[in-house]
């Protein structure tokens, strides 16, 4: 059991290195992360990219990284040196207090936690909530408070905005709303929906690309519920201590510089004119040449190989250290039927847990990238394991198992020669299982940073670009049929020849 576990060991300890490598082996990079929509990205790449210019130290991008708690996590942990955010977003959603709105209040209140927030960059990025413009002019809506004479009317919300107070429930909550069904939806496709006609309502931002070349009308704030969203830089304190040229020419360079007009016309071309986030922040900056650099929308033809060896090695690294631990688990289950109950319910439980919410909670213990992505994957890949490893052992017949007695087998042999052969089967049946969920559930590791075809979807997600989607998911799909074949292949080599067939002539 002692070699059992040094083994265990060296393969996380294996595992763990592989997945956490660095940028660069040299000088500690300026590490910029974003949220997982265009906004984000774009003033995330423009930031980025001042910082090569200043070449202070190198620049690495950790864009997409979901949704304010995962990416505040990251630079309150340290996993990334700063990212764009909103003055409201961190009064409400991250000090909490409703109370402290202007810059200097907030820096007084954030500077504890050793982080600093630069000077407003020039535009406010405010909440609001839009409808189309013949839906405005037949049922009178002008106002946020029109609504509440409308309680059949339907929503489309970000999923940020449904579960923060400074969105629907302080919304709902502040002018008495109701409306018939309100539906969580990633921002991008909100305005699609919209104007479909499958949702009545959605929330747009003030800066968004689209508001300006679509047909809606945004109610106005009547009763001031929103506050003031002025964008800035959240940083580490130690940012500015370790490399003082970077952040003075981010200071210089972006303080004030970016009205909401610019902004607004920065988003529209990549969400509606389908330049990438690098070509965009390019032209803003005035730089020649490098239009098509940067991490956006990769030229695929380069790229897949890369992000197919990074989806490849999360999948391989977080199954190889599952069937480690889920065998000898199974194993347990089987000899000990109480214990093992208990060990099949907490290992189910896991399963109910909802990814990103899973990789939510890693952050705090291992940061961001790939290492928290591979303990999440690896325990979303026990179930199967465990659970078949256990039915396949515990289902033997008993007379086959007292013949390994009469023979005068010890455990390990018994085990090794009759119990594993003949429950092989039914292991490999999960371990085929949990490798094709594992390629699937892989591809949400992007959204902590972790790489892989993941890194694909969420950009396509953010632009509503379907193209850029399928140019994950597809791979993805194609890597799950491949592992399948490949594990009908093993089975040749681990069930032994007479077991193969048919489950009837197996028994």
């Amino acid at each position: 059991m002692a070699s059992w576990h040094h083994r265990l060991g060296a393969m996380l300890a294996v595992a763990a290195a592989t997945l956490a490598g660095t940028a660069d082996g040299g000088a500690t990079p300026v590490r910029v992360g974003s949220k997982s929509f265009t906004e984000s990205y774009l003033i995330a790449e423009i930031v980025a990219r001042i910082a090569e210019q200043v070449g202070e130290a190198p620049v690495e991008r950790r864009f997409g990284l979901g949704g304010t708690g995962m990416v505040y996590g990251a630079v309150a942990s340290g996993e990334i040196d700063l990212y764009p955010e909103y003055t409201g977003t961190i009064s409400r959603a991250i000090l909490h207090d409703s109370s402290v709105t202007t810059v200097p209040a907030l820096r007084a209140r954030i500077r504890p936690r050793g982080l600093i927030i630069s000077d407003p960059l020039g535009f406010a990025n405010t909440y609001a909530l839009a409808v189309r413009r013949d839906t405005a002019a037949r049922l009178g809506l002008r106002r946020i408070s029109d609504l509440d004479r409308h309680p059949g009317l339907t929503a489309a919300f970000d999923p940020g905005f449904v579960d923060r107070d400074d969105g629907w429930p302080g919304l709902q909550h502040h002018y008495g709303l109701r409306l018939a069904a309100v539906r969580g939806m990633e921002h991008a496709l909100t305005y699609p929906a919209l104007i479909s006609g499958r949702v009545d309502v959605i929330d747009v931002f003030s800066t968004d690309g689209q508001l300006a070349r679509t047909d809606l009308v945004v109610l106005s704030d009547d009763q001031r519920f929103f506050p003031d969203y002025a964008a800035v830089l959240l940083a580490r304190e130690s940012l500015a201590a370790r490399l003082p040229r970077t952040w003075a020419a981010l200071q210089q360079r972006l303080g004030g510089r970016i009205d909401n007009a610019t902004m607004a016309r920065l988003n529209a071309e990549v969400e509606l004119d389908r330049r990438t986030f690098a070509q965009a922040a390019a032209a803003f900056l005035g730089e020649r040449g490098a239009a098509d650099a940067g991490p956006a929308r990769r030229r695929l033809g380069r790229d897949l190989a890369t992000l197919t060896v990074e989806h490849l090695v999360l999948v391989a690294a977080s199954l190889a250290v599952a069937i480690a631990v889920g065998l000898p688990l199974g194993l347990l289950a089987a000899r000990h039927r109480f214990l093992g109950q208990l060990e099949l319910m907490g290992i189910g439980v896991l399963q109910t847990v909802p990814a990103l919410a899973l990789l939510a909670f890693m952050i705090p213990l291992f940061g961001i990238g790939r290492v928290p992505a591979l303990v999440a994957l690896c325990l979303y890949a026990l179930l199967p394991i465990v659970r078949n490893t256990y039915a396949g052992v515990s289902s033997l017949d008993r007379q086959l198992l007292d013949m390994a007695a009469v023979l005068g087998l010890n455990g390990r042999q018994r085990l090794a020669w009759i119990e594993l052969p003949l429950a092989a089967m039914t292991i490999m049946a999960g371990i085929k299982t949990a490798a094709v969920l594992t390629v699937g559930t892989a591809t949400l590791a992007a959204f902590i940073g972790g790489g892989g075809y993941g890194t694909l979807i969420v950009t396509g997600l953010a632009l509503n670009d379907v193209p850029t989607i399928l140019a994950g998911a597809i791979p993805a799909a194609l890597m799950a049929l491949a592992i399948h074949v490949a594990f009908e292949a093993l089975d040749r080599l681990v069930v032994p020849r007479p077991l193969r067939g048919s489950p009837g002539r197996a028994r």
